[in-house]
């Protein structure tokens, strides 16, 4: 199976770019960080249907790292990415290095506001956001795709990324796609590496409880308690919950009642040294 070409410089991509736009073909562009996994190929499955050509970008970017997070420790294996990618339907991996992101004298970065601001990963990770915010700007520059594909998985990032798109006239449509789970599950993650097998046994009680806090509130139980609820499982299984919270699925603001349009409850929490996060519609 053909494996997709590897870029690494600007002229490269650029004249990769210029060949298919002379064609009049539509382009996708799936962002990641590497650490390839199916939930990534899905990503490049929903890409095809949408564009003709498709791009999956890796990079590790250390803009969205604090210093206390673990850039250093990040999963990196590119041989295995393109192994992964073989067959996919991605036609060019664009793997830049660090100095081609963030050139000495780099002094430019996006501060995104709305959804990047709702108190969700937000307040643990405050420097995130604006992070994400400024490579996928210079990925949609640099790539100039049509069509960008982001998991659900990383809900408020992917509202972030929808209306950085949208306020900055980018003129790429972002296509939000379904998240993978494992069979007991866990939803598909690079970070679920770091799991021993102790904790990758517990790590599906967020997804249950999610279900369950979902299904009480669906059955008419007041979103209040569900989330007590909720929170207490997560606690008694063994995580240091960041947060459950049950927000409008459009804005992400907090619910006032049940009528304040769809809602998503969201969860990011700590077992051993490992930071999960996952979602669910109810």
């Amino acid at each position: 199976m053909a494996e997709p070409r590897v870029v690494r410089t600007l002229p490269a991509l650029q004249r990769a770019l210029a060949r298919w736009r002379a064609a009049h073909q539509t382009v996708a562009l799936v962002p990641t960080m590497g650490a390839l996994h199916s939930g990534h190929l899905s990503l490049v499955q929903l890409a095809r249907r949408h564009a003709r050509r498709v791009i999956v970008s890796i990079f590790v970017n250390p803009a969205q790292f604090a210093p206390s997070e673990d850039l250093a420790s990040y999963p990196r294996n590119l041989d295995a990415d393109i192994g992964a990618l073989a067959g996919s339907g991605a036609e060019l991996a664009w793997v830049p290095a660090t100095e081609t992101m963030y050139p000495a004298g780099f002094a430019t970065r996006i501060v995104p506001e709305g959804p990047a601001s709702v108190g969700l990963e937000d307040k643990f990770r405050p420097h995130f956001f604006a992070g994400v915010a400024t490579v996928v700007a210079k990925l949609f520059l640099q790539c100039r795709p049509d069509v960008a594909i982001f998991g659900e998985k990383d809900f408020q990032q992917l509202k972030v990324v929808t209306a950085l798109a949208r306020d900055l006239d980018l003129g790429v449509k972002i296509v939000g796609a379904p998240i993978v789970r494992e069979r007991d599950g866990l939803a598909m993650s690079s970070r679920n590496a770091y799991l021993s097998a102790q904790e990758r046994a517990v790590a599906p009680t967020l997804a249950s409880v999610l279900a369950d806090c979902a299904g009480r509130i669906a059955h008419g139980a007041e979103v209040a308690d569900a989330i007590e609820h909720g929170r207490a499982a997560i606690a008694r299984a063994g995580f240091v919950l960041d947060y459950l919270e049950a927000r409008n699925a459009d804005t992400l603001l907090p619910l006032a009642s049940l009528k304040d349009g769809p809602i998503r409850l969201l969860v990011a929490a700590r077992l051993g040294r490992t930071r999960l996060i996952d979602n669910v519609a109810v």
